[in-house]
């Protein structure tokens, strides 16, 4: 990657997520090489880094770039295919006979290319995607600029992407060889859910986690009926039957879990595993609630997802941080239940930890990389401010991102994506849709 003029980023606020609970007031973020040189008062940025170019956002905050921590980029090309209904019906009637008949990595590249602009258009700088043909999701992302880790997705029936278990693996293993050096990409195994990957595959995949000390990236307990299918078929839960095949432990990302019950949060908390929480998804499925205040309350690690956009239908970080915020409140008929600077956290820093990447990104410090987001929180729906974190997480929304820095490089400007082509993405969007709903 080339490397980037240094910057001098002067903003009305720096929310740098770590420290927790903190917001610097007329400070200045320096930039140089693509990572974070320091954080500074801005009269004393001015004077020390003179030789930067500036960047002047007087009514902004600038915060770490959010980190999607599940989705299915390409999915966004079945956005609205079949809304409001069950998930299994979802999956059985609708989407799975859709990819069995269109899916193919001209699918995923152009999916995953509009996927990446609506992501970048709200301040979300990594993506951690699970679906088929992912090195064509790697040149869409890589085109656009994008930070993303990729799932070596596995699951045990064929389909135009692998023809079982092993082949998916093998093609997974393979492309992370390939790539594993690239400063804007890493891996997880990816099992797609336990309803759908054998005890024998876990198995690989468990030993696959430990020899490469690689995130293991799986839906679990998403609904009550994959519940009772797995007590029905394995004499117990899911949770339970993947901690017997060695798959729960601090590698694994568990996507939903949505019912679980106090023994289950307290194993998730024991072994240092995350969680990757979708609380738009799980709405509009009908999945359920998650105990996401007991999940915190346990010492588990819990990011932020949006799914899919066919299950959502939004890639929007703004809403998840909403939801997430809104949702633990209501459950846990608690008001202080994550509040403000907590679904912030779970927005970036959460997801950097789960991913394995917290060293690199997912707060502003220096010596990381420079991901960033700068939200105006300026106008009639944004002011006046007494906490500028509260309006991010309560008030702000994805169109208030005016700029957005990846590896220090800019992505977006005054609300202009640099990378990508609008015209050319509505053009395969809407090819796709002639397609898909013939």
């Amino acid at each position: 990657m080339e490397s980037e003029a240094p910057i001098l980023i002067n903003a009305r606020w720096v929310v740098p997520v770590e420290p927790a609970d903190v917001v610097l007031e007329g400070h200045s973020v320096a930039v140089s090489d693509g990572a974070i040189e320091a954080i500074l008062p801005t009269a004393e940025a001015l004077e020390k880094y003179a030789g930067h170019a500036r960047v002047d956002l007087p009514e902004h905050a600038l915060i770490p770039g959010f980190v999607n921590l599940h989705t299915h980029a390409a999915m966004t090309l079945m956005r609205g295919l079949a809304d409001d209904l069950p998930l299994m019906r979802w999956l059985e009637d609708h989407i799975w006979p859709a990819e069995a008949k269109h899916m193919s990595a001209q699918f995923v590249r152009d999916g995953t290319a509009i996927a990446c602009a609506e992501m970048l258009a709200g301040g979300i700088t990594c993506f951690n995607d699970m679906y088929f043909f992912p090195e064509a999701a790697i040149e869409a992302t890589l085109a656009a600029g994008l930070r993303a880790s990729f799932g070596m997705v596995v699951i045990d029936f064929p389909t135009a992407y692998a023809s079982d278990a092993d082949d998916y693996l093998a093609k997974g293993l393979a492309l992370r060889d390939r790539f594993r050096d690239h400063p804007l990409l890493s891996f997880c195994l990816a099992p797609h859910a336990p309803y759908t990957v054998s005890d024998r595959t876990f198995g690989k995949i468990a030993t696959l986690a430990a020899e490469l000390d690689c995130p293991i990236h799986c839906h679990v307990h998403e609904t009550a009926d994959e519940i009772a299918r797995s007590v029905s078929e394995h004499g117990v839960r899911p949770l339970e039957r993947l901690r017997s095949l060695g798959i729960v432990g601090p590698n694994l990302i568990s996507v939903h879990s949505v019912h679980l019950t106090g023994e289950e949060i307290d194993l998730l908390a024991s072994q240092g595993s995350s969680v990757a929480h979708c609380p738009s998804s799980n709405l509009k499925l009908a999945s359920g609630f998650a105990p996401v205040a007991s999940l915190l309350a346990a010492g588990v690690n819990v990011g932020l997802g949006t799914d899919g956009a066919a299950s959502n239908n939004r890639l929007d970080a703004f809403q998840e941080m909403r939801q997430a915020a809104l949702l633990a409140k209501a459950v846990a008929r608690d008001a202080e239940a994550v509040p403000a600077h907590a679904a912030l956290r779970m927005a970036t820093l959460a997801g950097a930890r789960a991913l394995g990447l917290d060293r690199r990104i997912g707060s502003i410090l220096p010596g990381k990389r420079a991901d960033l987001a700068a939200v105006k929180i300026a106008g009639p729906g944004l002011s006046p401010v007494y906490d500028p974190v509260s309006h991010l997480v309560y008030c702000a929304g994805r169109e208030d991102v005016t700029d957005v820095w990846v590896e220090g490089g800019r992505k977006m400007e005054g609300r202009l994506l640099k990378h990508l082509d609008f015209a050319a993405l509505d053009t395969r969007a809407g090819m796709w849709q002639d397609i898909l709903k013939k």
